[in-house]
């Protein structure tokens, strides 16, 4: 009972935080970006984060069981996962765009679960027979970490090929504009660093110069992301593996779930195949990683709306509103 009410209070204060952080992130991406706005949005994530692990340490104790038995469960703990990998990177001297990336990720993902869209999944249930083991830690976990990395790491790409297209955009208006202003030779004489011809060209070169820098870290800090996913994304598929012989008697039943495990491993060492040919990093390798996401989604999210399956015991229904 105890447990009860302290799990119901946690979630609803973490849900009010991310309404609070959500605003506030919102405010300083559409308004303002005030230094004191984003001490106020680190410092509420990082009480948001104490929050949600109170939350899971509390249904742990009060189930019995590592909190990774259904799709609710396993939302908090990617959105645990997503704070996680948010405050590792806030170390970072690139802080700023990594955080925009990795903490709105967070708090919708959190902020979708404590919502109270999922039902019959607040309260703790008996395990089924398949689950009482304990490769549910290793194996769901290790997914789920997994899962996280890999979606942070695809939307730095997404960034990168938003940052790309909108350089290209402007670079090819910029050249159009310059061939169709008339030139003559006789005005070369006025042409000073303080023109505005050279002025326009000077900004222009530099804006050209930071977005360079800008889409290099991005695909340096995808790739860095990334490779970390596919290793807990890899631990994930083999623990599983192993678990399911000793369950069901075979290492591989290709499930729907298992299916789309195995496709999105393939996306992504394709794409860290990829990577390491120098001439094709950057936006080729970052389309790879923005399908990748796509997969993501559909084999942790989108398999569960089916309800068939070995992993049938994560679909879940919406409440009628």
């Amino acid at each position: 009972m105890i447990f009860s009410i302290l799990e119901h209070i946690l979630t609803q204060i973490s849900f009010s935080m991310i309404v609070i952080l959500i605003t506030i992130h919102l405010t300083t991406l559409l308004v303002n970006e005030r230094a004191t706005l984003l001490d106020s949005l680190e410092k509420g994530i990082i009480v948001t984060f104490f929050c949600i692990t109170g939350l899971l340490f509390t249904r742990w104790l009060s189930s019995g069981h590592f909190p990774l038995s259904d799709l609710y469960e396993s939302l908090i703990f990617l959105s645990w996962s997503f704070y996680i990998i948010h405050i590792i990177l806030s170390f970072q001297k690139q802080k700023n765009y990594l955080s925009s990336i990795t903490a709105p990720s967070a708090l919708f993902t959190q902020g979708f679960a404590t919502s109270g869209l999922l039902t019959e999944m607040y309260q703790s249930k008996i395990l089924v027979p398949a689950l009482q083991s304990q490769w549910l830690m290793m194996h769901v976990s290790m997914m789920v970490l997994g899962y996280a990395a890999l979606l942070c790491g695809s939307l730095l790409s997404v960034a990168l090929l938003v940052i790309t297209l909108k350089k290209n955009r402007t670079s090819f208006s910029k050249i159009k504009n310059l061939v169709k202003e008339p030139f003559f030779f006789s005005e070369i004489q006025y042409f000073t660093p303080k023109s505005n011809i050279a002025q326009s060209t000077s900004l222009f070169v530099l804006s050209n110069y930071y977005r360079s820098q800008l889409i290099q870290q991005l695909d340096r800090w995808s790739y860095r992301v990334i490779s970390l996913g596919f290793l807990f994304l890899t631990i994930g598929i083999l623990s599983g593996a192993v678990w399911a012989n000793e369950a069901w008697g075979s290492y591989w039943n290709w499930d729907p779930k298992e299916t789309w495990a195995f496709i999105t491993w393939t996306i992504f060492a394709i794409y860290l195949h990829i990577r390491t040919n120098t001439n094709l990093q950057g936006a080729n390798s970052a389309i790879v990683a923005a399908i990748g996401f796509l997969i993501i989604w559909i084999c942790y999210f989108g398999v569960n709306l089916l309800g068939i399956g070995l992993h049938s015991y994560g679909s879940f229904t919406l409440k009628n509103i």
